[in-house]
């Protein structure tokens, strides 16, 4: 049983049908991407999972229960982490005050303390940032932030969206390689980049979606070896 899944999903943005029968699976323990141009909607099948966007038609279960049609906060209760593209931090509140909003649904104690002290010793710079505004931080330590408050949920799933942009090459490497110890300490990771390179080079499988449709599905060394797979998104 796949744990997240999607059956045949339409979403619409008003009378725009901009998920048009998206079927996807993400099995527990894998990081699996979603590659495709601007407007592909990519970012709008991360928002229709959260709850953000209501389908409205298809399936999407988590761990076999249906979860469309809930209210994002029962979703994130029920293991769904979301890192929105463009990073979507408080600006005004500090890193310690974004972390703390991230746990809002969990009970205070000692299982939100050690995934804080997780957090942090996965993003060394947002211990050395504790208390700054987060408004006031670069962009790569402000995506470091966006990705902590995720993992404060305490996710099954963590929805990454677009973790690379705006970020330069050397970070982008380090983001990466922290989406992989993520995965590494159990936490599966459904990836959406622009970044194709990066992310075929972390991902188990991967899915091309074009104008709201699945086109292609395969495990990420055989999409990184596709000749169209690598002329439209690879730069080859």
């Amino acid at each position: 049983m796949a744990l997240l899944e999607l059956i045949n999903v339409h979403t619409y943005y008003g009378n725009i049908h901009a998920l048009k029968g998206v079927s996807l699976r993400v099995d527990d323990g894998e990081i699996v991407t979603l590659i495709g141009s601007n407007g592909a909607g990519k970012t709008t099948t991360l928002r229709t999972i959260s709850g953000l966007l209501s389908p409205r038609e298809g399936k999407i279960t988590l761990a076999g229960k249906d979860i469309q049609g809930l209210p994002a906060h029962e979703i994130v209760a029920l293991g769904v982490g979301h890192s929105p593209e463009g990073r979507r931090v408080f600006r005004k509140m500090s890193v310690r005050e974004n972390l703390e909003m991230g746990a809002y649904l969990r009970k205070a104690g000692p299982e939100v303390s050690r995934d804080l002290e997780r957090v942090l010793d996965l993003f060394p710079r947002l211990r050395e940032r504790f208390e700054q505004k987060a408004g006031t931080m670069s962009g790569g330590e402000q995506q470091m932030l966006a990705i902590g408050r995720a993992l404060m949920t305490k996710p099954r799933v963590l929805l990454l969206d677009e973790p690379s942009m705006g970020l330069a090459p050397i970070l982008v490497e380090q983001i990466f390689e922290i989406i992989r110890e993520i995965n590494k300490a159990g936490t599966t990771v459904l990836l959406v980049e622009q970044n194709a390179v990066m992310a075929l080079a972390v991902a188990d499988r991967g899915y091309i979606v074009q104008t709201g449709e699945i086109t292609l599905e395969d495990s990420a060394a055989k999409l990184a070896k596709n000749p169209k797979v690598r002329e439209a998104y690879l730069g080859v």
